[in-house]
């Protein structure tokens, strides 16, 4: 099992999490340059892409499949957690899911704004880590306006990550992504008209890493009970393609296959 860091990290800093029920205790030395990773994952706060998409990203480390997040803030405009409490909870959730996780410092907690400066930024974390996916929160705006304006910042970090003559960044390889996908981390942001793509995380194992990860923001569950929300959210995923739970995730492009034998199973069930 590989170590982890114990202490609060620095801004930027990354912490590798072996998936475990237990937290690791012993530390590990800062990292300066990531493998490739297989799913990449933006969240504007501590909390957001557990509550968003965890499920998924308990699946995928679960399958070893390497999973890394990056949170854009430490929370501290929320009504309830410090910001140190904020960072506690995602350090223990990140390793309750098995997930490597940064932090880094855009214009901090409800103050983000939509510029070249932070999108090119992104789009350097995108060349380090060279994901094959990335998830961001959708671009829906009745949300906290964090999350969509995050969202569009990742969209323009995929397409300048792969741009070769971009000068702040050409201390790195490009990097083109296979594919980018919105998370809605509450109903409201869920696109309307758009069909989504649902993915069964119904394992037991699965699911009880998620609601480990999501209970760990024991801080946000005082305004109200968005394990049960979340999970809720989930089960009536589930009921529409005849599983357990699934989350939906929206797809920027069109998602392309090498043949129809490459599509599996379907919602409906005619």
């Amino acid at each position: 099992m590989k170590p982890t860091l114990k202490s609060k990290p620095e801004a930027g800093r990354i912490i590798p999490n072996p998936p475990s029920a237990l937290p690791a205790k012993s530390q590990a030395p800062q990292l300066k340059e990531n493998p490739p990773c297989h799913l990449l994952v933006f969240g504007a706060h501590p909390d957001d892409i557990e509550f968003g998409c965890g499920g998924i990203a308990a699946q995928e480390t679960h399958a070893g499949r390497p999973v890394h997040f990056v949170i854009c803030s430490r929370g501290e405009s929320g009504t309830n957690g410090t910001p140190a409490e904020r960072t506690a909870e995602a350090e223990k959730a990140a390793r309750l899911l098995g997930a490597m996780l940064e932090f880094i410092e855009l214009d901090g907690d409800a103050h983000l704004e939509v510029r070249a400066a932070h999108a090119i930024k992104l789009a350097g974390i995108i060349r380090r880590t060279r994901p094959a996916i990335v998830l961001a929160p959708t671009l829906e705006q009745n949300q906290h306006p964090d999350h969509w304006r995050l969202g569009q910042l990742v969209r323009d970090a995929a397409r300048l990550a792969r741009y070769g003559g971009l000068a702040e960044l050409t201390a790195q390889t490009s990097h083109a992504i296979g594919q980018l996908l919105f998370y809605a981390i509450t109903s409201n942001a869920e696109p309307a008209g758009v069909q989504p793509v649902l993915i069964d995380v119904s394992t037991p194992a699965v699911m009880a890493a998620w609601t480990a990860a999501m209970e760990a923001h024991a801080s946000q569950l005082k305004t109200r009970n968005y394990v049960e929300l979340q999970l809720a959210r989930a089960r009536v995923n589930g009921s529409r393609c005849g599983t357990i739970a699934a989350l939906a995730l929206y797809p920027n492009d069109p998602l392309v296959f090498d043949s129809l034998a490459s599509i599996t199973r379907g919602a409906r069930r005619f």
